[in-house]
């Protein structure tokens, strides 16, 4: 199956995303702050992020502009969790944001999110 990093702050977030993608086979790996998570990226190399908005050390939006502005980053994508709906609007703009997803999220939802920006990241 495929590598996915989840960069989330909240243990609770973060443990659901982690047990929803293993159940399905996916190796994952959790970032729970910004400042580490190019460095983390770098080094785990996964075919997907799942990111939420609100992170210690620099903001979802931030760390996305810099995945974007790193020709070894920009073809991953990025699937956005956020409770701020409003947000969502500053991230139609990258290319690699596959989905944006509100908390509290259906973790069907989830699944279908991973699958779509699988094969997209995959083309």
């Amino acid at each position: 199956m495929s590598k996915i990093m989840v960069i989330d702050d909240d243990p609770e977030i973060s443990s659901l995303v982690q047990y929803t993608l293993e159940s399905m086979g996916h190796t994952i790996r959790v970032c729970d702050n910004g400042r580490e998570v190019i460095d983390a990226v770098k080094e785990f190399q996964p075919e997907l992020m799942v990111m939420d908005v609100m992170l210690p050390g620099i903001d979802g939006y931030s760390l996305t502009l810099k995945i974007a502005e790193d020709p070894q980053l920009a073809s991953i994508p990025i699937i956005v969790l956020s409770a701020l709906e409003p947000s969502k609007s500053m991230f139609s703009k990258f290319n690699q944001v596959s989905a944006f997803l509100t908390k509290p999220f259906n973790t069907d939802d989830l699944l279908d999110a991973v699958k779509n920006a699988l094969k997209k990241g995959s083309n």
